[in-house]
C-alpha cells in the first residue's frame, strides 16, 4: 500500500464507517485528522487508535459551516504539513415518508451536502499544492435505487448531490492528479441505525441483500482504502461504487 505518511482527513470520524476507516488508515501508516460534532466520542476514538496522539488529532465542529471545514484543513497543515486524502463520511439517515418531511429535516440533509462541498473545496485547494490527492465520498445506494419499504427522499436528495459532486470534481481536477470517487452503501451495521431500528429489525435486513447479509464496516473500509490508495486505483476517478451486497445488480 502507498498510504504510509499520507495525511488523511475523515469527517464523521468518531464512530461507525469513519472510525473503522481511521483505524485502517492508521495501521497503514497514515496520519489522521478526525472531525465530528461530539467531542467526547472523537476524543475516545482518537485515543483508542493512537494513545500517543502523534499521528491522530481531532477537531469538533459542523462541516456545514465554511469556517469549520477550512479550520480542519488548516489543522492538517499545521500538524502534519498538508492534506493527501479526504474521506467525506459524515452522515444523517432517517427513513420517513416524503409528505412527513419537515423543513428542519431538509435543512439537516442539505447542510450535510454543504459540508461535503466545503470540505472538498478546502482540501482540494491544499492538494493542488502537492499536485495530487484523493477524495472518497460516502454516497448512498438509495440515491440511485429507491426502495418502497424505506422511503428516504430527503437523504437521497442530498446523497444524490454527493454523487453529482463526485463526478464533477473528478473531471475538473483530473489534470491536477486529484482523484474523486464515492462508495454507495446499502445497509451497513453502524450506530447510524441505533435510533431508528432495534437489533432485530436491523437483522431482518439481511435478506434484503442478495448476498444474504447486512454490510459491516470492514466492507466499506476495504472499498475506501482501495479508492484512496494510488497503488491500487491511480487510474480510477469519477466512480460511484456500489458497496451494497448486490442490491443494485437487479431485482431480488
Amino acid at each position: 500500500m502507498s498510504l504510509k505518511d499520507k495525511v488523511v482527513l475523515i469527517t464523521g470520524g468518531g464512530s461507525g464507517i469513519g472510525a473503522d476507516a481511521a483505524q485502517a488508515f492508521y495501521q497503514a501508516g497514515a496520519k489522521i485528522v478526525l472531525n465530528g460534532r461530539r467531542e467526547e466520542i472523537l476524543a475516545q476514538t482518537a485515543a483508542r487508535i493512537d494513545p500517543t496522539g502523534e499521528r491522530v488529532v481531532y477537531m469538533t465542529g459542523d462541516i456545514g459551516q465554511l469556517e469549520t471545514s477550512q479550520n480542519i484543513v488548516k489543522l492538517a497543515g499545521s500538524r502534519f504539513g498538508g492534506v493527501d486524502i479526504l474521506l467525506n463520511n459524515a452522515g444523517v439517515f432517517a427513513p420517513k415518508p416524503f409528505l412527513e418531511h419537515t423543513a428542519a429535516d431538509l435543512d439537516s440533509y442539505l447542510n450535510l451536502l454543504r459540508g461535503y462541498f466545503y470540505m472538498s473545496q478546502a482540501a482540494i485547494a491544499q492538494m493542488q499544492q502537492r499536485e495530487s490527492g484523493s477524495i472518497v465520498n460516502i454516497g448512498s445506494m438509495w440515491s440511485s435505487h429507491a426502495i418502497a419499504a424505506t422511503p428516504c427522499s430527503g437523504s437521497s436528495t442530498a446523497k444524490g448531490g454527493v454523487h453529482a459532486l463526485t463526478r464533477n470534481l473528478a473531471i475538473e481536477f483530473a489534470p491536477a492528479r486529484i482523484r474523486v470517487n464515492a462508495i454507495a452503501p446499502a445497509v451497513v451495521e453502524t450506530p447510524l441505525f441505533d435510533s431508528i431500528l432495534t437489533p432485530e429489525q436491523l437483522a431482518a435486513f439481511d435478506t434484503f441483500h442478495p448476498l444474504g447479509r447486512n454490510g459491516q464496516v470492514s466492507d466499506t473500509t476495504a472499498a475506501i482504502l482501495f479508492l484512496a490508495d494510488d497503488s491500487y486505483s491511480s487510474w480510477i476517478t469519477g466512480v460511484v461504487l456500489p458497496v451494497d451486497g448486490g442490491v443494485t445488480a437487479g431485482r431480488h
